[in-house]
């Protein structure tokens, strides 16, 4: 069974940075696309970023391009968010997630195109 586990959430006041991580245990997460997703109190999940098992293709949803980085360590296997410049309306619970196949360049917006989930971190940025 494929467990994902994140790390790094945490406070920190607007225009400062924090850098998440999920590990992935139970199958490399190499060879598998990866995704970030959010929820604030009250809304819905949301998609944040998206990675392809290849590394190539990048996908950001238009409120985080230019801010958020999603990336790759091959050695670590692990997916990264490097988060800048966060702002107050970045708040959330950030989950991480994993599906179990896809092309070489495939990289999924959607929840219901991924498989595994990790339990969440939360983000609070402060005004």
């Amino acid at each position: 069974q494929v467990q994902l586990v994140e790390s790094g959430g945490g406070l920190v006041q607007a225009g400062g940075s924090l850098r998440l991580s999920c590990a992935a245990s139970g199958r490399t997460f190499n060879t598998m696309p990866g995704g970030w997703f959010r929820q604030a109190p009250g809304k819905e999940r949301e998609f944040v970023a998206a990675i392809s098992w290849s590394g190539t293709t990048t996908v950001y949803t238009p409120s985080v391009k230019g801010r958020f980085t999603v990336s790759r360590d091959y050695a670590k296997n692990t997916v990264d968010l490097q988060m800048n410049s966060l702002k107050p309306e970045d708040t959330a619970n950030y989950y991480c997630a994993a599906r179990a196949s896809g092309a070489y360049l495939y990289a999924g917006r959607s929840r219901d195109e991924y498989d595994y989930w990790g339990q969440g971190t939360q983000v609070t940025v402060s005004s």
